[in-house]
């Protein structure tokens, strides 16, 4: 191909399609499918340029010029108060709600195994022993104790802070890692359920569960429901190499993996609430009962806005993932 030949040819589309895309007003109806015309034939004489003949300012000019035009024909979205207000209102809660067969069976499984762990540790002297010293282990449980000082020796707003980055790490590596047929979500989830334990245990054997429960229950009972949550739905991913379904593996990945990262920034959000919970109700004055109270609102809320809000969604065919037309193409499967 002869390039000055080419380029005296099409200079003309090219500088017509440049004074288009500079235009300030608004383009006429014949204006803008002139547009679209000469952006397909630009994208066109690019292509040929790049494979005939290569110059590297010609090419520059073109690919800077298709590439505006692109943006001017097919547009640019930005995110709006729309997209946060359907995310909070349905999306994340579906998304939850549809994973709720994974991560309610994790819940329990969970809870049990803590249980059983400070059940163990409490009974069993030997194994305290394992564990620390007996004058550490009664450093940890007496009144006044690192236990109890753990969650007023800092400021309320570095510790939320702290507490909240730390469970919204836990809670990310369990959607992240659960593409690994969920093995490490359920290591993470073990070493959550050990730590429980080994508080539980130590606590209730030097009789002071009740202090325990009044340090853990404000607050923790709606960080573990979004720990719960990211593993279930971590798990939920595992499951997905495995058995992708009448999808095709890449496509059911995509879908999951999208999912995975509402539910991240969603459970985030919940990980906050639970954070200042800790930060600011868990430490205070109030009687054990209204600490435990507010935890327990704070959860009924949560589990109300999932299975209320969430499950009408649902229903009405949100799945967590984003809208249609941001989705890329797939290849119909036979079911």
């Amino acid at each position: 191909m002869d390039l000055d030949v080419f380029v005296a040819a099409h200079r003309a589309e090219w500088d017509r399609l440049d004074a288009l895309l500079g235009r300030r007003r608004r383009l006429t109806g014949t204006e803008a499918d002139e547009l679209v015309v000469l952006y397909q034939r630009t994208a066109t004489h690019l292509s040929l340029i790049r494979s005939s003949a290569p110059d590297p300012q010609l090419t520059g000019r073109l690919s800077q010029l298709v590439a505006r035009a692109r943006n001017a024909v097919t547009g640019t979205r930005r995110a709006s108060w729309r997209d946060v207000t359907r995310f909070l209102s349905h999306s994340f809660p579906a998304a939850v709600y549809r994973a709720r067969r994974w991560w309610v069976p994790t819940a329990l499984l969970s809870t049990l195994v803590a249980v059983a762990l400070g059940w163990w540790i409490g009974t069993r002297p030997e194994v305290r022993a394992t564990i620390a010293a007996p004058t550490e282990l009664r450093e940890l449980t007496r009144p006044g104790g690192q236990y109890e000082t753990y969650y007023s020796s800092n400021p309320a707003a570095s510790f939320a802070a702290q507490v909240w980055t730390n469970n919204a790490w836990a809670a990310a590596l369990c959607l992240i890692l659960g593409v690994f047929l969920g093995l490490p979500v359920l290591w993470i989830l073990f070493q959550n359920m050990l730590n429980i334990g080994i508080g539980l245990g130590l606590m209730s054997s030097a009789g002071r569960l009740d202090t325990f429960l009044g340090l853990i229950l404000p607050h923790g009972i709606l960080e573990l429901t979004a720990v719960f949550v990211a593993a279930g739905t971590g798990l939920r991913l595992g499951w997905t190499v495995v058995d992708p379904g009448p999808r095709t593996r890449r496509a059911a990945l995509a879908e999951e993996g999208r999912t995975a990262l509402s539910l991240a920034i969603g459970l985030a959000l919940v990980l906050f609430v639970s954070g200042v919970i800790e930060g600011w109700v868990t430490p205070s004055g109030l009687p054990t009962w209204a600490r435990i109270g507010i935890g327990v609102v704070a959860e009924l809320l949560f589990l109300a806005y999932v299975f209320v809000i969430g499950g009408r969604a649902a229903r009405a065919g949100e799945t967590g993932d984003v809208e249609e037309s941001e989705r890329s193409a797939s290849v119909p499967t036979a079911a």
